[in-house]
C-alpha cells in the first residue's frame, strides 16, 4: 500500500488498483470531499461485518433485502477515542428467526474486529530516498 499527499488535506491510499481518498472537514482545514481516516476506519468495521452477513445469507439462499446494520459509538470525552462500539443487525420480520444468532456470530468473525481484538505490533519509521 502506498499513501500519497494529493493537495490540501486529501490523503490517498493506493492498493490493489484502488484509490481510497480521505479528507478533513472544513473546520479541520479540509474541503470535506471524502471521509476522514478515522471515519473510514470506523466504516471498515460495519462494512466488514456486513460482508460476512452477506456471505452467510448468500450461502443459504437468504435474501438480504431489508437487512441493515446500524453502528453506534460511545467516546471517551477526554481522548475522543471510542470506548464502546455496537453494531445492531436489523432484520425484517420476514427474515427466518432461527438464523439471527448465526448472523451475530458471523458478524463477530469480521477480520477488522478480530484485528482490534488482537492488535498487531506497530512500527513507524522513516527512510531517506
Amino acid at each position: 500500500m502506498e499513501i500519497t499527499f494529493d493537495g490540501n488535506k486529501v490523503i490517498t491510499a493506493h492498493l490493489n488498483g484502488h484509490e481510497i481518498r480521505t479528507d478533513q472537514p472544513v473546520e479541520g482545514g479540509g474541503s470535506n470531499s471524502a471521509p476522514t481516516p478515522f471515519e473510514l476506519f470506523l466504516a471498515s468495521l460495519g462494512t466488514c461485518a456486513g460482508i460476512f452477513i452477506k456471505g452467510f445469507c448468500d450461502n443459504r439462499g437468504l435474501s438480504t433485502d431489508g437487512i441493515k446494520l446500524i453502528q453506534n459509538m460511545q467516546y471517551d470525552p477526554e481522548s475522543g477515542l471510542p470506548t464502546d462500539i455496537t453494531i445492531d443487525i436489523q432484520v425484517p420480520a420476514s427474515f427466518p428467526e432461527r438464523y439471527v444468532p448465526a448472523l451475530i456470530h458471523v458478524a463477530e468473525l469480521c477480520k477488522v474486529k478480530r484485528t482490534m481484538d488482537n492488535p498487531p505490533a506497530f512500527e513507524v519509521k522513516s527512510t531517506i530516498i
